[in-house]
């Protein structure tokens, strides 16, 4: 049944300042679509809160991101930095200096097309819900709840990782940092779960601010991004000591550009297992679709975010591993030093002590401010599936702080399963599962209302302003080929037969499809019974039927009052007698 057919209008209230919005008159395709329903406001509303409204939703956010703040918070999410320090496990020792060059430029070619696919879908569906949302709607109707209820939870399981997967990388190279300076100090598992436990908690007192403080703040971390990542480049090239070893300033094209097969699989299986990189850290793209409640202009603004995250992101990671590939000294030795995080020991092959503290610093700091932008998106998401029921406890989740106007529960909640998570550090590699969840889970959930869309809803698809065009099929069929050619190799393990050791084992085959086999098995036994698909949180007596909607307008008019008309809402004039005297809006 519909979740509009749950509405029972109460009896009419009439405003002195009333706005009528027409559902279907919205080129929007929502919960609320194809049942002539009329929303009925207090207040003038503007574009982006009638596209809201049409969804479903009460505008709950207050709209101060801009598109320069909305790609600050998402291109933090991305990390460039610490993404790369943190998943050179992945790339570089799968495969050398090919899994952060050409490796990691193929990769990309997917990555894009994954993107801009989501890019079009966020423009039709502006809301932080938008991937499941987009599901439900683009469905067939006998399975949008349980394919909306599979992309939720996916989603979710991203978003609750990637805080305690950023926290852990950062802690690692903080004391990695510590061990060059002290090379007596002896490092415990327990050293790095504390710390990354307190990174994360101070990450989520910034992630709970209002939002035009994250604004302010995601608009600093972004400049400090760039910058960072400006200067660790140019050190990176023009202040390394290789000729002070004995070596060449720059490694010959060859060496740059080879492979270096570190696994037991051929060589085009391990170029595909180095994609796992690029993929995780390009996962933070979808950051915007899940402000877009809190974006101005968010039709537009979030699909060109998205794109820029990246596009930007994308050609400035490759420039910045293209110079790391022409200045390694060894990738065996960045792989197997010590320290145990190759980044760091990267920077101490080519670097003097000084050099090596400040430019490592950088990658900290940015990883700190990751982590709590990591956190904003997640809330974002906790919040908007808890509107519909879709989590345990949904009713405290789906609550907007009176004070800050964010969803300061959800990110409380996010920060205590972080923590539990990060209990996974006491099973040696068992840690890597949730960079690995981070990348097959964000795949996922961004494909399938992708693939729905190019299949099912072809033709009933509406677009917003924000589209591919005639392009629209073709990056469609890219992404979903890319995605569906890499969900099996993300659970392919380094090793293969008796060198797959327990330690060595990947261990994403239990983490995420363990999980996920838990969360349908929850749908079927009892979910279903209350979660089917996304529903409307607008108070009953505000959506009525188009004679209740004339009823209104012709009292108010009687009155005196004020009548606005929501944006695109033009057959509503039809319905007004040619005597009354209203204001146009």
């Amino acid at each position: 049944m519909p979740a509009s057919q749950h509405l029972e209008a109460d009896p009419l209230v009439i405003k002195s300042t009333q706005t009528v919005l027409s559902v279907d008159d919205m080129p929007i395709e929502s919960v609320l679509s194809g049942v002539d329903r009329k929303i009925l406001v207090d207040h003038p509303v503007d574009h982006d809160e009638a596209v809201i409204l049409s969804l479903g939703y009460k505008q709950e956010f207050r709209r101060e991101f801009s598109l320069f703040t909305t790609f600050g918070v998402s291109f933090s999410v991305l990390g460039l930095l610490p993404s790369i320090a943190s998943t050179l496990w992945y790339s570089l020792a799968y495969a050398g200096n090919a899994g952060i060059t050409w490796g990691y430029l193929i990769g990309m070619v997917g990555v894009m097309a994954v993107a801009c696919s989501m890019a079009e879908i966020s423009s039709a569906f502006p809301t932080s819900g938008g991937l499941y949302y987009a599901t439900a709607m683009l469905a067939p109707p006998k399975y949008k709840a349980l394919l909306s209820w599979i992309v939720g939870w996916s989603n979710y399981f991203v978003q609750v990782t990637g805080a305690p997967s950023v926290g852990y990388g950062c802690a690692s190279m903080i004391l990695a940092l510590n061990q060059i300076t002290h090379p007596d100090y002896v490092f415990e598992n327990w050293h790095c779960y504390l710390l990354t436990v307190a990174l994360t908690f101070l990450g989520a007192i910034i992630a709970s601010a209002p939002t035009k403080w994250i604004a302010y703040i995601n608009s600093g971390s972004t400049i400090l991004n760039l910058v960072f990542l400006f200067i660790s480049f140019v050190v990176m090239l023009g202040g390394n000591n290789r000729t002070e070893q004995g070596l060449s300033k720059f490694n010959s094209n060859s060496i740059a550009w080879g492979i270096d097969n570190q696994t037991d699989w051929p060589d085009g299986i391990c170029i595909l297992l180095t994609f796992m990189a690029v993929i995780w850290t390009m996962s933070g793209f979808d950051s915007p679709f899940h402000l877009a409640e809190e974006c101005s202009n968010a039709q537009v603004a979030t699909p060109r975010a998205i794109v820029m995250t990246a596009s930007i992101g994308g050609i400035l990671g490759f420039v910045f591993q293209l110079g790391m590939a022409y200045t390694i000294v060894s990738v065996e030795d960045a792989v197997n030093d010590e320290l145990g995080q190759p980044y760091i020991a990267y920077l101490n092959q080519i670097m003097t002590q000084e050099r090596v503290l400040a430019i490592g610093s950088f990658a900290v700091v940015l990883a700190f401010t990751m982590s709590f932008s990591c956190m904003i998106a997640a809330s974002r998401v906790l919040f908007s599936y808890s509107r519909d029921n879709c989590f345990p406890l949904s009713r405290y989740w789906a609550k907007v702080n009176t004070i800050t106007r964010t969803p300061v529960n959800a990110v409380w909640a996010n920060w205590f399963i972080g923590v539990l998570l990060c209990l996974l550090m006491f099973g040696g590699v068992a840690i890597d599962a949730i960079f690995s969840v981070g990348a097959i889970g964000s795949f996922i959930s961004f494909t399938v209302p992708t693939l729905l869309r190019i299949t099912y809803a072809r033709k009933t698809f509406i677009p917003g302003p924000w589209n591919l065009g005639k392009f629209s099929y073709a990056c469609g069929t890219l992404a979903c080929s890319f995605v569906l050619l890499m969900i099996p190799v993300l659970n392919f393990p380094q090793y293969r037969g008796a060198d797959n050791t327990p330690d060595l084992m990947n261990w994403t085959v239990v983490v995420y499809w363990g999980s996920m086999l838990l969360a349908v098995l929850w749908f079927f036994v009892y979910a279903h019974k209350i979660y089917s698909g996304p529903k409307s949180n607008l108070e009953k007596g505000t959506v009525v039927s188009g004679n209740e909607a004339t009823q209104v307008i012709e009292a108010v008019v009687s009155s005196n009052h004020d009548v606005h008309f929501g944006p695109d809402d033009d057959a509503a004039l039809e319905k007004i007698p040619e005597k009354a005297d209203y204001p146009e809006n």
